[in-house]
């Protein structure tokens, strides 16, 4: 079906080339006709809200594949670049960090002392730790921001689905009032509510409970944020916002709230990318079978021989 519409564009170009001959040909006789001035472009922020295209039951359309440009998933503090510890040997300067702004309002994230030790703790043996490296569920908001594109599947009315390349995680958006519940899970339980022409999604439960890392320590309750140790607790809320600023930018932000970490709310913003690829799609990253030497590698060390 493919080749028979390539040639049928094809041949749709040929004949329209020929058919434009005589015309081009009974024009170059005559004068050229002064050139119209071309209007003066829009400024982006100018343009009406209606670039966003087609709405979705009276509300905006998310539809789509979208990604982020920025070195959140490192880092979402200001941050120099920076060589990792752990691979300069085998891949030098492949195995660095890109440097980055930060996407935190304010700059810093406003931890308590106690989570701030925790956190330095994890950045001083990193990647150790971090689930993202055992290919485990990202949470939220991380799954959001990593080095990977996410899909936005929306109808006119009901719950909303967001499809995550990394892991191929995804997550449900209950659309209504913001419940209880039930049980806690790696991804949380996330209610969506539209705010005029903003989506916003209130995430509660956020809880991989006791999970295995490196050299046989378990780890407790720990949704990493980044590369660098940033977290959030089983008791933190995140309220996310997306709002389309055209029809291929989303204005994202991310709300954290938790008296029992941080000393404030505080808030992360940057802006979603639409995939504009004809062939864009989300591919396959079933990624546990390339981290099960970093995450099990100790129980082959510690086997009887010959086992």
């Amino acid at each position: 079906m493919k080749q028979y519409l390539k040639l049928a564009a094809a041949a749709a170009l040929i004949v329209a080339g020929t058919a434009a001959t005589p015309v081009y040909a009974q024009a170059a006789k005559k004068p050229a006709a002064p050139a119209a001035k071309p209007a003066a472009a829009k400024p982006a922020a100018a343009r009406p809200a209606a670039a966003a295209g087609a709405r979705l039951g009276g509300h905006p359309n998310l539809n789509g594949i979208w990604q982020v440009i920025s070195e959140a998933n490192f880092n979402l503090e200001p941050h120099d670049s920076a060589t990792s510890k752990a691979g300069e040997r085998q891949l030098g300067a492949i195995a660095a960090t890109h440097g980055g702004l930060g996407v935190v309002v304010g700059g810093v994230i406003p931890y308590k002392p106690e989570a701030q030790k925790e956190r330095d703790g994890y950045r001083a043996s990193a990647p150790k730790y971090d689930p993202e490296a055992a290919c485990y569920l990202p949470g939220i908001p991380r799954a959001t921001y990593m080095d990977h594109p996410f899909q936005i599947i929306q109808g006119e009315k009901g719950d909303m689905l967001m499809v995550y390349e990394y892991a191929n995680a995804n997550r449900a958006i209950k659309m209504g009032p913001v419940g209880v519940p039930s049980i806690d899970t790696w991804m949380g339980t996330s209610y969506g509510e539209w705010k005029g022409d903003t989506l916003q999604i209130v995430t509660l439960s956020q809880s991989p409970g006791e999970y295995k890392a490196p050299a046989g320590e378990m780890m407790q309750n720990k949704t990493w944020l980044d590369r660098s140790g940033n977290f959030v607790g089983p008791n933190s809320s995140v309220t996310e916002t997306f709002r389309l600023i055209d029809k291929d930018h989303i204005a994202y932000e991310a709300t954290i709230t938790d008296p029992e970490l941080y000393t404030k709310p505080w808030k992360i913003q940057m802006t979603l990318y639409r995939r504009l690829e004809p062939n864009a799609e989300l591919m396959d990253f079933r990624c546990v079978p390339y981290s099960e030497e970093f995450l099990y590698g100790d129980l082959h060390e510690t086997a009887p021989a010959g086992k």
